[in-house]
């Protein structure tokens, strides 16, 4: 794990050596300006002379100017390491999340994987910054300071054979117990975070339901639950600190008991004595600081493992055995006998040996009741999902054989729940082509039919969508959706059923400017309304992931139960609401 984590930090290894030194070399100068105050006291005071008094006060500023400038430039470069490890690490789990297939991103939830961008980053980078400074700050003036002390008395030292015993044992206690709390609190973090996103990205659908007190019922709950974590896990950290002062007192005191005996005897000099203590509380300073550290790390290694997990997530859809210089020649679609589950352990399939094959240019529609498998059908063809059984071909070639990044820009797909991004309608049409005129954009409109409310806007293709398209109704976001989909002037269009928030005749004026503005591209329509596929060139008729019937629509009239079951249901539907 600390491998993968250093990867994204050895850019900055000249930072972190320099910020190292300069900790090693402020501890070192803090430890010895007591030796010079020892010296002022024993040698100065007791002489009662002010030349040397005056000439060790001077290097006693001068160590402690040396020591400043050495804090100041370990801090900034713990800064700069700290943030470029933290900037580094989020933008590789963002990266490797883009390659992710619809598989893996199943496996964490969406506010899961904001969290470990965010949070568990946060906390990642704050312990880099903060280790770079305590973890070597703090041994070297923890050893140092013990080295001193017992060159001051050796017997006198004889006191931390009981103190350090009991520090190091309260401390293994804690982090014993608070390294599972922490686990768990990422845990509830993401728990409340995933009710907060579920509530504003569904805020219309709760106030027209009127369910706002579920809703604050659910966050108090999660709220209260990652409360009561917290409290558990930052109050059994507190407990360390009373423990340490215990112990560091009871020090000081036992130092004050046996050394001011010494020097009452004679065998230790008062000056002595004071840097005594000012080691003590070095020793006991470096003490606390290294326990704050671990508890820390104890933090640290709960969220680099939820980073970790993200990382060490593997593709399940690759470009490993694709041909770079391979292009999509045509929009010509095959199925050779393919079966989909999502889940190899389960035995259910999703879909069934689908054998089809469909000629480039031609108009396929697809009918079928709620999971028959239309959608998963289409997922395979820009690989969205991988087909476990069977080949599926775009373009006489199998999908495998090309990036996805080429079958993809060749492969237009309109999904069923419509996302448009925050900003202008001009920068979410651009997702199609990058490079598109205002002529092409007005075209593409126009063939999508959202140049009807986009003329009667004041800023036309400048408006704001705000947040997710919540600006424009349903049937404009589809409108809006099909037209960005025709810019990629694809092979292969696939709409899946993506004009079911528009009324019957603008979904007859799309269908009719794709047969006249995408002759050449292969369309395939999902759609629950007959009258928007029955003039395609091939239908068919989706039953349990199986393909239960296909043709034209004449002949599954004459041929196909369900076909006629459902069209005749429509027709009779709109008989009676005529």
């Amino acid at each position: 794990m600390l491998k993968k984590l250093w990867l994204h930090a050895r850019a900055y290894s000249p930072w972190i050596l320099a910020g190292v030194a300069c900790s090693a070399a402020e501890a070192v100068f803090e430890l010895l300006i007591p030796l010079v105050m020892s010296d002022i006291v024993d040698v100065g005071i007791a002489g009662a002379d002010q030349n040397y008094i005056l000439r060790k006060g001077a290097l006693m500023v001068a160590m402690a100017l040396v020591s400043l400038c050495l804090g100041l430039g370990s801090a900034v470069c713990s800064s700069v390491a700290g943030q470029g490890f933290g900037a580094n690490l989020r933008r590789a789990e963002y990266d490797h999340i883009q390659s992710f297939a619809f598989s893996n991103i199943e496996r964490f939830s969406t506010a899961s994987l904001v969290t470990r961008l965010t949070n568990d980053v946060n906390n990642m980078q704050m312990t880099l910054m903060m280790g770079m400074r305590l973890l070597v700050r703090a041994p070297v003036m923890l050893v140092s300071a013990l080295i001193l002390s017992i060159r001051i008395s050796y017997q006198l030292s004889n006191v931390f054979l009981v103190a350090l015993p009991l520090l190091i044992v309260a401390v293994a206690v804690i982090l014993v117990k608070v390294g599972p709390m922490f686990r768990s609190l990422q845990e509830k973090t993401d728990a409340l975070n995933l009710v907060v996103q579920e509530n504003l990205t569904g805020i219309r659908v709760v106030k027209s339901f009127a369910r706002e007190d579920y809703e604050r019922e659910k966050f108090a709950e999660k709220n209260s639950d990652l409360q009561s974590t917290s409290k558990k896990a930052f109050g059994t950290v507190v407990v360390n600190m009373p423990i340490m002062m215990l112990i560091i007192y009871g020090t000081i005191i036992a130092v004050m008991w046996f050394g001011g005996q010494m020097v009452y005897a004679g065998t230790l000099e008062t000056g002595k004595l004071m840097t005594y203590f000012t080691y003590i509380t070095q020793i006991m300073i470096s003490l606390m600081m290294v326990s704050m550290v671990f508890m820390m790390m104890t933090r640290s290694v709960a969220c680099a493992k939820r980073i970790v997990e993200v990382l060490d997530e593997t593709p399940a859809i690759h470009d490993d055995a694709a041909k770079k210089d391979a292009a999509v020649a045509d929009g010509s679609i095959d199925f050779d006998h393919v079966s989909f589950r999502y889940d190899r352990e389960n035995p259910e399939w999703i879909l069934q040996d689908v054998d089809l094959h469909v000629s480039s240019g031609k108009t396929v529609g697809i009918l079928g009741g709620t999971g028959s498998g239309k959608t998963t059908l289409v997922s395979l063809i820009p690989r969205l999902y991988e087909a476990e059984q069977g080949t599926v071909r775009v373009g006489g070639r199998a999908v495998q054989d090309y990036t996805m990044e080429h079958l993809r820009n060749a492969v237009s797909v309109v999904l069923q729940k419509n996302t448009l991004f925050s900003g202008t309608i001009r920068e979410n049409l651009r997702w199609g082509d990058p490079n598109a005129t205002d002529e092409a954009l007005w075209n593409a409109c126009r063939a999508a039919c959202a140049d009807e409310f986009l003329e009667r806007m004041p800023d036309g293709l400048d408006t704001d969508l705000g947040q997710g398209g919540v600006n424009v109704s349903g049937g404009q976001k589809q409108r809006l959706c099909i037209a960005r989909a025709i810019l990629k002037k694809p092979k292969v269009l696939i709409l899946d059923d993506s004009t079911s928030a528009v009324d019957t005749a603008t979904d007859a004026k799309i269908r009719a400017a794709f047969a006249h503005e995408l002759k050449d591209t292969t369309k395939i329509i999902i759609a629950q309304r007959v009258n928007s596929i029955c003039e395609a060139d091939w239908i068919l008729v989706m039953d349990d992931g199986r393909v239960a019937a296909q043709g034209t629509h004449e002949e599954l009239m004459k041929q196909c139960e369900i076909y006629r079951e459902v069209y005749e249901s429509q027709q009779e539907g709109v008989s009676i609401g005529g």
